[in-house]
């Protein structure tokens, strides 16, 4: 049986990663591969319903703690029943983050630590990490600009945090990159979505059929 991959696109808000994520999926498609477009928190009912009550504006919100705890338990669910099975059957798993968010979001923004955010991992998703993960840059600028388009004044929870909470969140993805440069490949998104494209094809260049 053909082999599966599972690919994570992380980075800060507005760096463009739905939309190189539905770039890449085309460009699998149109070479015969079969490409599972999925994301987190979500990916699976379940894993939906976590989701909502985590970005969700409304009531006083979580802690560090309780966020990360739920993070883990929608990723449980999502590597369960939708990760595991496509990556078995041979197709390409391509998600809009993965556990790094987490490792950077309630680690790097929110104080806690790598190791604490791992071990939840381990237990809820028996530590799986993508094959490839493709961290996407952009100046601050340019992606308050894209988010300004997307959502108007209409940020989640999370991502109508402070601006130093996310240059925090951005360093912990610099870190990342730089401590498993084998896993991580940084790519510049500033540029218009088809030379990005262009580079993210060129990192998985090793990864797909000649």
């Amino acid at each position: 049986m053909k082999k599966g991959h599972f690919i994570a696109l992380e980075g800060g808000e507005g760096v463009g990663k739905s939309t190189q994520v539905r770039l890449l999926a085309e460009a699998l498609k149109a070479r015969g591969i079969e490409a599972v477009i999925t994301r987190e928190p979500g990916g699976t009912p379940g894993a939906e319903a976590i989701r909502a009550l985590l970005l969700s504006n409304e009531g006083e919100g979580w802690g560090p703690r309780a966020e990360a705890l739920l993070f883990a338990a929608a990723r449980a669910d999502h590597v369960e029943k939708l990760v595991r099975p496509a990556l078995a059957r041979g197709a390409w798993v391509i998600c809009d983050r993965f556990v790094d968010s987490s490792r950077a979001y309630q680690g790097g923004g929110s104080g806690l630590s790598d190791a604490d955010v791992l071990a939840l991992h381990a237990i809820g998703s028996e530590g799986l990490l993508p094959e490839r993960t493709l961290l996407l840059t952009a100046d601050p600028e340019v992606a308050a600009a894209r988010l300004a388009l997307r959502d108007g004044d209409q940020a989640d929870r999370i991502g109508g945090r402070s601006a130093a909470y996310h240059a925090s969140v951005a360093a912990a993805f610099q870190r990342f990159a730089t401590q498993e440069p084998d896993r991580f490949s940084v790519i510049p998104a500033d540029a218009p979505p088809d030379r990005v494209h262009g580079h993210v094809m060129a990192a998985l260049a090793g990864l797909l059929p000649a």
